[in-house]
């Protein structure tokens, strides 16, 4: 008869992490945080103002000069998106479990908080994009596929006056499977720069910044490619609160956060975007 009931449980004192998307959209680099300064909780709004260039005309000596009245226009950054984590860790599980585990499941919540905040602005930007910007369907097949539609993505930011330095790209893991069989891209583990600190990037490509994610707009297999500046997207959010707490009803502690944001495009045309199909 093999014994099989007194075998003692081993906890291990070592936590096994939880592996996790890199957050890329809502870092700055990829948005803006100009006017983060001005939120201080959910439900605010920001007005944004800016006024329209008077135009130049020929003057003709001694001629009469024609005066522009200044107009502006004005777009609102609403602080509406509002998430939380809350658990309970009950004393007698807190006694009997190993250090570490309530502030690795804090850590986690947190980068949960985190990632959806990544994917709202993923979606805000894919939906801002100027409708004369966007390529439409488009089907990526070899690597001069890839490379091409970066091209003509900057095309179409060139024609738009996008600032030439700190353009980016976010592509997905096919994508940029494709990009890496092409000459022409320059992976940053090979070119001996330390530029790459923004989450995600791997190199550079017809202009861009190339950076990977997991997060890139995705439905029945059809991505949305994003190539756009800083410049054109702006975010703020707070985090108005973690916080531990003792429960009242029970013998334990609870440990909560609140996290609110939003995110705007306010120049659309310095964003381009296409809907690939990677075959």
């Amino acid at each position: 008869m093999a014994i099989t009931k007194f075998i003692p449980k081993i906890w291990s004192a070592a936590l096994l992490k939880a592996l996790r998307n890199q957050l890329v959209y809502a870092q700055p680099g990829v948005i803006n945080r100009d006017y983060e300064g001005e939120i201080a909780r959910a439900g605010d709004t920001v007005h944004i103002t800016s006024f329209v260039d008077p135009a130049v005309r020929a003057y003709t000596r001694n001629g009469t000069i024609t005066w522009d009245l200044l107009t502006d226009t004005q777009q609102s950054l609403v602080i509406d998106q509002q998430n939380y984590f809350a658990f309970k860790v009950d004393d007698i599980d807190k006694r009997q479990a190993i250090d570490g585990f309530v502030e690795e499941t804090t850590t986690g919540a947190s980068y949960n908080l985190s990632a959806e905040a990544d994917e709202y602005v993923a979606t805000t930007i894919a939906a801002g994009v100027d409708a004369g910007n966007a390529l439409g369907a488009v089907t990526v097949a070899t690597p001069s596929d890839a490379y091409d539609l970066l091209v003509e993505f900057r095309t179409k930011l060139k024609r738009s006056n996008t600032p030439d330095a700190g353009r980016y790209a976010g592509v997905s893991p096919e994508f940029y499977g494709l990009l890496l069989r092409d000459d022409r891209f320059i992976r940053l583990d090979a070119s001996g720069t330390t530029d790459g600190l923004r989450n995600g990037v791997v190199g550079r490509a017809a202009g861009f910044d190339i950076l990977e994610a997991n997060t890139v707009p995705e439905a029945a297999g059809v991505q949305t490619i994003i190539a756009g500046h800083s410049i054109a997207t702006t975010y703020a959010q707070q985090i108005l609160n973690t916080e531990a707490l003792r429960l009242e009803t029970t013998f334990g502690d609870g440990i909560r956060g609140l996290h609110v944001f939003g995110a705007k495009v306010i120049r659309p045309k310095n964003l381009t975007s296409a809907l690939v199909t990677v075959s």
